[in-house]
């Protein structure tokens, strides 16, 4: 049975969508809740579900584009609607994935810095994290509105280094999509994605990374606590 790699790192990133908890449910209600303030026909929840990973505004934009149109002002508005409508539901239906609290709980124990790095907004990533118990399991939160730019882009991940006080390659970055894995590349870091996330209808396993979790548990496999 051949070995696997195991990363030498100070701390762990977790992507927060797909990867801690399952929010789509809560999504495809806010989304379907815009659109039908905005008159225009709902979107199924596969269709919502590859949307997600970009952030609201894109998640918002793709309800709107998608096989349609609609113009810059209708899309601003749509955002505008979208947030509303989050901000009431956020966290209704959310679950958090199994294993994740024992991998939490084993890594803190390893005395591993943990941090989250999501494209979603902080206005909502704070709130979310509270209503699930998982405001204080977190050294650090990087939100999509904490820097300039979003995942792919490494700088959220360099941002959650820096807050964290560890060298990018003493980090590992699990997600769930191409963003997390483009974005942990970028920033020199080793990346190990979920197999249950949503990864924007795009198949995991088409995505280069440096392995594959059915559970965030799966992880303290490849750690070797720098």
């Amino acid at each position: 049975m051949e070995a696997v790699e195991r990363f030498q790192v100070r701390a762990v990133l977790f992507d927060l969508d797909g990867t801690l908890l399952d929010t789509i449910g809560d999504l495809v209600e806010a989304a379907n809740r815009m659109l039908a303030e905005l008159g225009r026909p709902l979107r199924s929840a596969a269709q919502i579900h590859s949307f997600v990973g970009k952030g609201v505004a894109m998640l918002v934009r793709r309800c709107l584009t998608e096989d349609t149109y609609a113009t810059e002002l209708e899309i601003e508005r749509g955002i505008e609607v979208f947030r509303r409508h989050y901000a009431e539901i956020n966290g209704d239906t959310t679950r958090i994935y199994p294993g994740i609290e024992d991998a939490l709980q084993a890594m803190r124990a390893l005395g591993l810095k943990l941090a989250v790095v999501t494209n979603k907004a902080e206005e909502f990533t704070l709130p979310l994290l509270q209503r699930v118990g998982f405001a204080s399991r977190f050294d650090a939160v990087v939100s999509g509105d904490s820097v300039a730019t979003k995942k792919p882009d490494p700088a959220m991940l360099h941002h959650a280094c820096g807050l964290l006080g560890v060298g990018a390659a003493q980090a590992l970055m699990i997600g769930d999509s191409a963003n997390d894995a483009l974005a942990a590349r970028a920033a020199g870091m080793p990346v190990l994605l979920v197999d249950y996330g949503y990864s924007e209808g795009m198949p995991v396993d088409t995505i280069e990374c440096d392995g594959l979790l059915s559970s965030a548990l799966e992880a303290l496999d490849r750690i070797a606590v720098a």
